[in-house]
């Protein structure tokens, strides 16, 4: 039960309750491209030969503004040597784009599935289910399929694609496996997400001011979850599923709008972004509080929590910490993400996880957390967490 603990070696634990879905396991992986924002501009201009000195002045101030520091990618100039039409305003080169991105999410998703299953300790055969999340490639059969033959999964593992969620894709696809798994008995759900910016990699142009932000805040990369309910005396769960929630914001569609075209994904975000998912999230974060029970509920103040917040840029982190008068160490694990990483779409929640998971090894922590992701709709996708430290 929630007050029960148990003893693992000279540290004492929390059980997961009867039922509730668990996190066994956590694997990342990243392209070998590790780009530096120190070295962006000069590397960047340079490689797709762009002198103007407006725009390197703008990259600039956007690679400081990000807080990014350190980023990885699937582009690299060996990528634009190969395709030197992606460097061109206006070539039609979404079959070079999917080449190349299909390939690469998978091989990713592939890297993360083998270090996450590694961890877990169990046999691959264990697998029952794999939810496969990505808003970088495009293709059928999807990248499920593929990663499931390239694991060698059984053929009657029972597999659910999600493609183009965007930034909250991470928390639908944690979602999704937390149901599978919590109404399939002894279920051992697989969850990937892969992602690269590679359909959106586009030249400046002064007229779409928002491909410099891409350039200096998205990165690429994996990561893996074992999810599973009840757990065996062979299993280390860190993380106890609580209870899920997403709703969208009505009349907002047009905040964040990603078209696909003959040269690729482009983006438009609205100025008001960071101000309706302030406006919106106290709300949120008060339903998903409610979610821990009556007498849990009732004495957690947001303070109380420990944080995983998707960090779709910095002032959506800085608005969200001043709405909630959150304490600065609360989404100190998100701003530590994005600085290793840039927003790396629906992977970047559970690398915040992770960092997470670090800080209650070594000092443990508040039972109770939130995870929260924002995306196209505008959507909220929330998760009410307990910690199993």
């Amino acid at each position: 039960m929630l007050g029960k603990q148990k003893e693992i070696g000279q540290s004492t634990r929390r059980v997961a309750n009867q039922g509730k879905a668990t996190v066994l396991a956590l694997g990342k992986a990243f392209p070998s491209n590790l780009v530096s924002q120190d070295n962006l501009v000069e590397e960047y201009l340079r490689e797709i030969k762009c002198d103007d000195l407006s725009i390197k002045h703008k990259l600039q101030h956007l690679c400081k503004s990000t807080t990014v520091k350190t980023r990885y990618t699937v582009m690299s100039r060996e990528t634009l040597q190969q395709y030197p039409e992606l460097a061109t305003e206006g070539s039609p080169t979404i079959k070079q784009r999917l080449e190349i991105a299909n390939e690469a999410v998978v091989q990713m998703a592939y890297e993360a599935s083998l270090a996450c299953i590694k961890e877990w300790g169990r046999a691959l055969e264990d697998i029952t289910h794999l939810v496969y999340v990505s808003s970088s490639e495009l293709r059928l059969p999807g990248g499920d399929l593929h990663l499931s033959a390239q694991l060698g999964l059984g053929n009657e593992v029972q597999r659910v694609l999600l493609y183009f969620s965007g930034c909250y894709g991470g928390l639908s696809g944690l979602r999704v496996a937390k149901d599978i798994a919590e109404n399939n008995r002894g279920s051992r759900v697989l969850l990937t997400t892969s992602e690269t910016m590679v359909l959106g990699f586009r030249p400046p142009n002064k007229a779409r001011p928002y491909d410099l932000v891409g350039a200096a805040l998205f990165g690429d990369g994996a990561a893996a979850l074992v999810i599973g309910a009840d757990p065996t005396e062979s299993e280390s769960p860190f993380m106890e599923l609580h209870s899920a929630l997403q709703q969208f914001l009505p009349g907002t569609q047009g905040v964040i709008d990603g078209r696909m075209s003959e040269e690729g994904i482009s983006f438009k975000l609205g100025r008001d972004l960071p101000q309706k998912i302030e406006d919106n999230v106290e709300d949120f974060c008060k339903k998903l509080v409610a979610k821990a029970g009556s007498s849990a509920s009732a004495s957690l103040e947001l303070n109380d929590l420990f944080w995983a917040v998707h960090p779709g840029g910095p002032a959506i982190l800085n608005g969200l910490e001043a709405r909630l008068k959150l304490r600065p160490e609360k989404l100190e694990s998100s701003r530590r993400a994005l600085v290793d990483y840039g927003n790396a779409s629906s992977n970047t929640i559970f690398y915040i996880m992770d960092k997470v998971r670090d800080e209650f090894e070594k000092k443990g922590g508040p039972e109770w957390g939130l995870g929260l992701a924002f995306g196209p709709g505008i959507t909220f996708e929330g998760f009410l967490i307990r910690s199993l430290f």
